[in-house]
């Protein structure tokens, strides 16, 4: 048997790089009135590996063989990067004056934009 790591290092990096992406975890930009959203995530990674050979004492005939890897991750939402025209903000998610702030806000940001469209149409 041989033992092929590069490789099988090679698959777990591909794995984690296709999963570790903000639009597996959180999901796409959005917009929210007339700010945008950009979804922002922490990622940690984790490796282990070994492998050995060896034959056995009382029998030099038998050998073999061994190895094994693995690999974690965690992935966690942050908060987001908020953009209106040239004004970026982060808000953090899971904190009273991040994320639930935000939406805290949402009412009272639609309240708004009915406003302006209501004030545009009568100007109109």
């Amino acid at each position: 048997m041989e033992l092929h790591f590069e490789e099988l290092l090679e698959k777990i990096t591909d794995f984690i790089k296709s999963e570790a992406k903000t639009e597996t975890v959180v999901g796409e930009k959005f917009l929210l009135g007339e700010f945008e959203c950009v979804p922002v995530i922490k990622v940690g990674m984790g490796f282990g590996s070994g492998g050995g050979e060896g034959a056995d004492v009382k029998r030099p005939a038998r050998k073999g063989q061994g190895m094994g890897a693995g690999a974690g991750i965690g992935i966690e939402p942050i908060g987001f990067l908020v953009t209106k025209e040239d004004n970026i903000s982060f808000l953090e998610a899971g904190k009273t004056h991040g994320l639930a702030a935000a939406f805290e806000k949402v009412p009272d940001l639609i309240e708004k934009i009915i406003d302006k469209r209501n004030r545009e149409e009568v100007t109109a």
